[in-house]
């Protein structure tokens, strides 16, 4: 069974995919990048805040697969500079608690719309 999921909690998908994907057991969630649900807007140009707003967005679509931050199994992050790995690395752990998810964390030459970071994540029904 494969399965949309939309929320008005996060950005709305700005080309072909979904928000996310719930496949059973598993929920494939798009990356996400720093805008704004209700604007489409950027929060900010400051690397802190729109990894604070990644993680909100990644929040919105966890909460309409009646999921929280717990179920994130794997975690990808895209920066477009590795300088700022510190202060994402932050914003992401204060939104987690242990036992923490797998996670990769690479620089990217460039992300949509010129963010600063962006994250995927795939999460599980059952912890």
């Amino acid at each position: 069974m494969f399965k949309p999921i939309a929320t008005d909690k996060a950005p709305a998908a700005i080309g072909p995919y979904s928000q996310a994907v719930d496949v059973g057991d598993v929920i494939y969630i798009s990356g996400q990048i720093p805008l704004d649900p209700s604007t489409q807007e950027f929060v900010s140009d400051d690397v802190k805040e729109q990894a604070q707003q990644v993680m909100k967005n990644l929040g919105g679509i966890l909460e309409e697969a009646g999921l929280d931050y717990s179920h994130i199994a794997k975690a990808n992050i895209y920066l477009d500079s590795m300088d700022d790995f510190a202060v994402v690395n932050e914003v992401y752990a204060s939104f987690l608690s242990e036992p923490y998810p797998a996670r990769a964390a690479v620089e990217v030459g460039k992300l949509p719309k010129g963010a600063k970071v962006e994250i995927e994540a795939i999460a599980v029904k059952e912890k």
